[in-house]
């Protein structure tokens, strides 16, 4: 929140929330929930000649100061922290055409910024189809008795976007030999041993992988020759 020591004419036209009853000087009207001061009497916003401008809470920066920028007239809203001591900003007073301009500023830009949040979601959509086609590709380039179904799966499994997975890595997207294989033991030793089920049993991790490690090897020597493991 801004910090308004001693509000001035740095700021604009200064309202205040008061804190104590305060009746207008010139009316007599009150009390008082916002007051200009002028000569250091208290004057009601119809008096000040701001009845006519509606009240902005603070919380929408955007809005906030493009209702400013629509409205000829407008003026800050302070309240005295005593805690703090100092006054604070709660708002702003401004005019309501304003605020109205200023609302369907604010609105289109949300529209774009949906437009284009939709827009980078097809493009990265697309570009994930494309890189799991090629991680795919590679796949069966390096092992091509892997049946195409499965390098399909495993190439969508490791290239997740934001998943931290193999295929996201700097060596997965460059489909370096070494991610390319790492996601194909990986799958391999989830789906074709009884590695998991070593593990639910109680078997440390690095001993399960002993365990499974020829089965593994088994599997990857057959797509290597071109032929896809059965049973």
């Amino acid at each position: 929140m801004a910090r308004l020591a001693t509000p001035s004419s740095r700021t604009g036209l200064v309202v205040f929330q008061p804190l104590k009853r305060r009746h207008c000087k010139e009316c007599h009207g009150g009390p008082l929930t916002l007051l200009v001061l002028e000569d250091g009497a208290p004057r009601c916003v119809d008096c000040a000649d701001l009845g006519h401008l509606v009240f902005l809470p603070r919380g929408d920066t955007a809005l906030t100061r493009r209702s400013r920028e629509e409205s000829t007239l407008s003026a800050v809203v302070v309240r005295f922290n005593r805690r703090k001591a100092r006054y604070e900003r709660q708002g702003a007073l401004v005019e309501e055409a304003g605020l109205a301009r200023a609302e369907e500023r604010c609105l289109a830009d949300a529209e774009a910024r949906r437009r284009r949040r939709a827009r980078d979601a097809r493009r990265r959509a697309a570009q994930d189809v494309r890189f799991a086609e090629e991680f795919a590709a590679e796949i069966r380039r390096l092992f091509p008795g892997c049946p195409a179904d499965r390098a399909e799966a495993i190439a969508a499994h490791a290239s997740v976007r934001g998943s931290g997975r193999v295929g996201r890595s700097a060596a997965g997207r460059a489909l370096s030999e070494g991610a390319v294989v790492s996601a194909i033991v990986a799958s391999v030793r989830h789906l074709d041993t009884p590695y998991d089920q070593l593990l639910m049993s109680g078997v440390a991790r690095h001993e399960a992988r002993r365990r499974i490690g020829p089965g593994v090897e088994t599997v990857l020597r057959g797509w290597r020759a071109g032929r896809a493991q059965v049973g």
